[in-house]
């Protein structure tokens, strides 16, 4: 593609906001174009990402007005929305409506939960709120980008980040048939996943050295992958979840376990999932237990498997600003627009964070 796409970012001051704009910045196909901000339009980019500044010296956080413009004069632009959930389907829903005007023919991904569900009332029920934009869910998929590999629709919601890590341990054993009865997941997750603004379960003396769970069976993420892990595997499963907030700020460490159909021992387990995923330049399968230190701030998973006969144990780790998020979001944004899958999303993780 000899031309920079031109690219919008959504809900612009947030931790994932920041990261879509740190993977724009180095991008070969996106250039950004202008970015979002209703609390701070005219307020620069660096002041509220101050690691960034070296990308964005000069620019502004846009009104709504301004990017709505900015949709409406690009023939074909990338549009991401790191927005709050249920603020985001009444956001894309009026710039689709202005490009629709127009004639213009932006691609959407969606990083909140407004458009994973298939239907109004299935988003209602767990959000406990009115979908935003009911008609536009038609127009969205949801899914892991490894567990589907034709698009039907012109825009797509990229599941959150413990679903993510989820999902890529327990399609492969619902999609091989391997198990039967429920998955029982634990999960725990770094602090940036509960958002920038400071609240209790994030405040740092509270967390530091600490770990806990919290929404135990009840959290709002079960339906979501239990909706995903049916379309991608062809399975109906019962997915009993039990995260927890760790002592660190990036990555997702999981672990999904399940009774086995027929007795099988680790080397089998982890020659299936090496198979399932031979395709998936970001997911790699090891032998050894999966540390979120070798993927934090990548768009790398890590998977490995236990297995005595009866039961197995699936690890997965994944950083949840990046693979569970924005390089997700960027990873699909790849495929709408023909590009590599891995445009952009290459480098590795730091290491030592």
């Amino acid at each position: 593609m000899s031309q920079a796409i031109p690219t919008i970012v959504l809900g612009g001051t947030g931790y994932v906001a920041g990261e879509l704009l740190r993977l724009i910045a180095g991008h070969p196909h996106f250039a950004l174009a202008g970015v979002l901000s209703d609390s701070q339009p005219g307020e620069r980019v660096a002041h509220a990402f101050p690691h960034l500044a070296g990308a964005y010296p000069g620019t502004a956080f846009a009104s709504q007005a301004g990017i709505e413009q900015l949709v409406t004069g690009h023939a074909r632009p990338a549009v991401f929305s790191a927005a709050p959930h249920g603020v985001s389907a009444a956001l894309i829903d009026r710039i689709l409506t202005r490009a629709e005007a127009a004639g213009t023919r932006p691609h959407v991904v969606d990083i909140s939960a407004d458009f994973r569900y298939s239907t109004a009332e299935a988003y209602a029920a767990v959000y406990r709120h009115a979908h935003g934009a009911p008609h536009r869910l038609r127009e969205f998929t949801c899914a892991v980008p490894e567990h589907l590999r034709e698009l039907a629709t012109p825009h797509v919601a990229h599941p959150g980040c413990f679903a993510t890590a989820t999902l890529l341990a327990s399609v492969p054993l619902l999609a091989l048939g391997l198990t039967q009865g429920p998955l029982f997941i634990a999960g725990v997750t770094g602090s940036t996943g509960s958002g920038r603004k400071p609240v209790e379960g994030t405040h740092h003396p509270l967390r530091h050295s600490d770990l806990y769970s919290y929404n135990a069976l009840v959290h709002r993420h079960i339906p979501e992958i239990a909706e995903c892990a049916r379309a991608a595997s062809g399975v109906t499963a019962e997915f009993a979840f039990v995260p927890h907030s760790g002592p660190f700020a990036r990555g997702i460490h999981v672990t999904v376990q399940a009774m086995l159909k027929a007795p099988a021992e680790t080397a089998g387990v982890i020659g299936s999932l090496r198979d399932f995923y031979a395709h998936s330049p970001f997911v790699r399968v090891n032998e050894t237990a999966p540390r979120v230190k070798d993927i934090v701030a990548s768009n790398f998973a890590h998977l490995s498997a236990a297995a005595n006969g009866r039961t197995v144990a699936v690890m997965c780790v994944a950083d949840n600003l990046n693979k569970g998020a924005a390089g997700g979001a960027v990873q699909w944004m790849n495929r709408l627009f023909g590009l590599p899958e891995t445009a952009g999303l290459t480098a590795p993780a730091p290491g030592w964070t």
